[in-house]
């Protein structure tokens, strides 16, 4: 009977074994799998980060920034922000921090140690410029009587293209309020017409981070950057302005050429065909626009006929011997059929 009950107390010392065993393993599995569970976390040959960079709402911002990851406090890539989102992939095991910068934000970093195979998922919250936690915007200034009458005569010469007549006023507006958000969107436009792209993107950035409700000058902004190839950091305002209000058609417009910068030629296609549907022949160039993106997606027919309109009423334009070039190549090459 003795030797049955150590028999027995044996076994039970085994299967105590094998259940610590298995606790073991599943902690394990557990620990080399990403939280969020889904197919983009399956083990990879080496670490990979996905940044999300959310504001105080928890939702993905869309404002134009930068990440700057550093291993071990040495630069080790950058990459900028699209859609809130960023990604760095292949790295080495070690210690990285995230450093995140976008406009009309406090910057902020985040810590994460690389010891496992697989893709990390991190999010970064970012707390508005000029705001404390858990307030909201602070109210737009005043502006007194001659700054008001500045600003308005700036906006009725700007409209009508007196450039000069429009510095005047705008320097004048600037002088008696030089922080004032509408003051800055003014400046920044008058620097946009004058084709000062940096000087504007400075003046907008500031507009944007003391008003960042107002859409036109996110749309302005969007301007800028695209207007300096920074077609990356373009859609967001562009998209955040067409998100606050309507936008216009020079909105759609920059922000079709920038999804096609960005190769999302349906995006660019559909964008591009809404502005110029909206400039009700303002603009007769968005057309190449619109050629070059339904040549993107392959409908070279329908590019064809594009450039062979744009040809037939605007001929005498500076961007028709473009249009000739581009209808000749999709002969040349085979695109479409012989006329």
């Amino acid at each position: 009977m003795r030797s049955a009950k150590l028999q027995r107390d044996s076994h039970a010392a085994l299967f105590l074994r094998f259940l610590a065993a298995a606790f073991l393993l599943s902690l394990f599995c557990v620990y080399a799998q990403d939280s969020s569970g889904d197919n983009s976390t399956l083990r990879t040959d080496r670490p990979e980060i996905s940044l999300t960079v959310r504001n105080s709402a928890g939702e993905a911002i869309t404002t134009a920034g930068t990440v700057k990851l550093l291993h071990d406090g040495v630069p080790a890539g950058d990459a900028g922000l699209s859609h809130g989102r960023a990604f760095f992939g292949s790295l080495p095991f070690g210690d990285y921090t995230l450093v995140v910068e976008a406009t009309g934000y406090k910057s902020t970093q985040k810590d994460v140690n690389l010891s496992v195979a697989m893709r990390y998922e991190v999010d970064a919250n970012l707390q508005k410029e000029g705001v404390d936690s858990g307030e909201a915007a602070r109210a737009k200034p005043l502006l007194a009587p001659k700054a008001k009458e500045a600003l308005d005569k700036s906006l009725k010469a700007l409209s009508a293209d007196k450039l000069s007549e429009a510095e005047k006023y705008v320097a004048a507006a600037v002088q008696l309020a030089p922080s004032h958000p509408d003051v800055l969107y003014v400046q920044g436009v008058l620097f946009l017409k004058k084709r000062n792209w940096v000087q504007a993107q400075s003046a907008l950035e500031k507009a944007s981070q003391m008003d960042p409700t107002n859409g036109r000058v996110f749309s302005a902004l969007g301007m800028a950057l695209a207007d300096q190839g920074k077609y990356d950091e373009a859609i967001g305002p562009l998209e955040k302005s067409l998100h606050l209000d309507t936008g216009t058609w020079e909105t759609h417009w920059a922000l079709g050429k920038a999804y096609y910068q960005r190769q999302q030629y349906d995006q660019a296609l559909k964008t591009s065909q809404l502005a110029l549907t909206e400039s009700n022949g303002k603009a007769p160039q968005i057309e190449l626009l619109v050629a070059q993106s339904l040549t993107a997606v392959g409908k070279y027919e329908d590019a064809a006929q594009t450039l062979r309109d744009f040809l037939k009423r605007y001929g005498d334009r500076p961007e028709a011997p473009t249009a000739r070039r581009w209808l000749d190549g999709l002969a040349n090459n085979g695109k479409i059929r012989p006329n």
